[in-house]
């Protein structure tokens, strides 16, 4: 599931990017249990995790959160797995509903205890009227919230895992030409059914698009909720198994595996292979020792 904010509400987290972006996270992890413990909808306890992205194709600001989301839950009893229906979670005009409200009271909330700080073109917002001018058209807009089975299977899940969770704004493979200090880059325009175009931007433009999407030290950007919360997660994924009647995990062999072994496991590529010819593979031929002291400087001159 994704959950996006609308436009105008960007432009206030550009400026307040910890404080809205932790909202975001808050609205919609409570937007999402509480619709499904509604016993009209599905009535369980569920979890999931969720990525926070802040880019979209053109390395615009779009903030928006990936949410992974396992086909049901818990009862409230922790008797029965409660499956959602074929093809149908929740229903994502009532997720989009209370998303909207529960978002708007915390961004309210954030703005009369002043942590909300605005400059350039939203200074006005710094006065209460005009702030709640604001925010009055976005209480009548439908703020978009978007569900998608994974048609891979679980699978296509672990690759996402492997492939999204710690990427950045934009990736090699993307990246045209940088040349006379413009920038080529392809990106997909998802208005023109889904078309593969090449977008060329001024060099200092595409450094600041980049850099649009630095986020503040310390903020975590991928979050576990419900039964995957940190505290009790082993003990409930232990019980759904159970319920579901799925063996356990394989025990742990102890063995330590570097991060380039890791990786391969956990993505299905591999990083000894040549980046250039993709055939060859690397191979480590000495290590250099860290030197204990830092080298005295030599004059050449």
């Amino acid at each position: 599931m994704v959950f996006t904010v609308p436009e105008s509400i960007a432009a206030i987290a550009f400026q307040n990017k910890r404080e809205v972006y932790n909202q975001l996270f808050r609205a919609t992890a409570e937007t999402l249990r509480t619709i499904a413990a509604d016993p009209t909808h599905l009535g369980a306890e569920i979890g999931f995790f969720a990525v926070l992205h802040t880019w979209g194709q053109s390395l615009v600001h779009h903030p928006h959160l990936h949410c992974v989301i396992p086909g049901g839950g818990l009862s409230p009893d922790r008797q029965r797995w409660i499956a959602c229906r074929p093809g149908f979670f929740l229903p994502v005009r009532v997720l989009s509903r209370l998303f909207r409200r529960l978002f708007l009271e915390g961004l309210e909330h954030a703005f009369q205890a002043g942590r909300l700080a605005f400059f350039s073109d939203l200074e006005p917002l710094r006065d209460p009227v005009a702030f709640a001018e604001y925010l009055t058209p976005l209480r009548d807009i439908e703020w978009v919230v978007y569900a998608k089975r994974p048609f891979g299977g679980p699978e296509q899940v672990l690759d996402y895992l492997g492939r999204y969770t710690h990427r950045v704004a934009i990736s090699n493979h993307r990246l045209v030409s940088a040349e006379e200090e413009q920038v080529a880059f392809r990106w997909k325009d998802y208005r023109h059914q889904h078309r593969q175009k090449t977008m060329t931007l001024q060099a200092n433009e595409f450094i600041r698009r980049f850099l649009l999407h630095t986020l503040p030290c310390g903020l975590q950007r991928i979050r576990h909720y419900g039964l995957f919360g940190n505290c009790h997660r082993a003990e409930n994924l232990a019980r759904c198994r159970q319920l579901l009647s799925i063996p356990p995990p394989l025990a742990d062999s102890g063995e330590t595996l570097d991060y380039r072994t890791f990786f391969e496991k956990l993505t299905g590529r591999s990083l000894f292979e040549c980046p250039q010819c993709h055939v060859g593979h690397m191979v480590v031929v000495s290590t250099l020792p860290r030197p204990h002291c830092s080298p005295k400087f030599i004059d050449t001159s």
